[in-house]
């Protein structure tokens, strides 16, 4: 297995060209304006929700496709997990109270919108979430998708909270556009 944090560092600098199995898969969900519109919202720390997403979709890619796994429906519904268009650090909206427990089913009615999706795309979707939602990833694909997003969630939240990890990431992310 690689290392998880040159993976999750190597997200930062994909690109068609350096990533083109990865991005054949995506390319469809990226370029669409919803997806897009969504760089405006950070994610964790001063991390844009669409690097977020790139980064779990990367991991989720790469792990799923090396377990010999479905790594194409992994790859998509980490690319479709956080699909909601509202900044839930805004305090004070009643729409945005429980954002961890309820986004991942308004993220699943807005990935539903614009693609069909299969049953493993709606459940990485759907439970991405877990434990926080009660029940569980239901396939090895979601498992995948959940765990990837619960090791770039602490990354991007480690950036406030640890001058180490912040250098760290920093320099590791430097080094990529080198």
């Amino acid at each position: 297995m690689k290392d998880l944090f040159d993976l999750y560092i190597r997200s930062y600098s994909l690109t068609k060209e350096n990533a083109p199995e990865f991005f054949e898969i995506i390319n469809d969900i990226y370029e669409t304006k919803e997806f897009q519109s969504m760089s405006v919202f950070f994610q964790h720390a001063d991390i844009p929700r669409t690097q977020h997403i790139m980064s779990v979709a990367y991991l989720s890619y790469t792990i799923a496709k090396e377990k010999g796994l479905d790594y194409i429906a992994a790859t998509r519904g980490a690319m479709l997990h956080d699909l909601f268009y509202y900044d839930w650090h805004v305090p004070g909206d009643g729409s945005h109270r429980l954002h961890g427990y309820r986004h991942p089913g308004f993220a699943l009615k807005n990935a539903r919108a614009l693609f069909t999706l299969s049953e493993t795309e709606e459940n990485c979707i759907k439970r991405h979430m877990w434990p926080l939602t009660v029940i569980p990833p239901g396939c090895k694909e979601s498992w995948v998708v959940c765990l990837s997003d619960k090791y770039c969630a602490h990354q991007e939240s480690m950036i406030n909270f640890s001058s180490k990890t912040r250098k760290k990431i920093n320099a590791a992310r430097e080094a990529q556009k080198k």
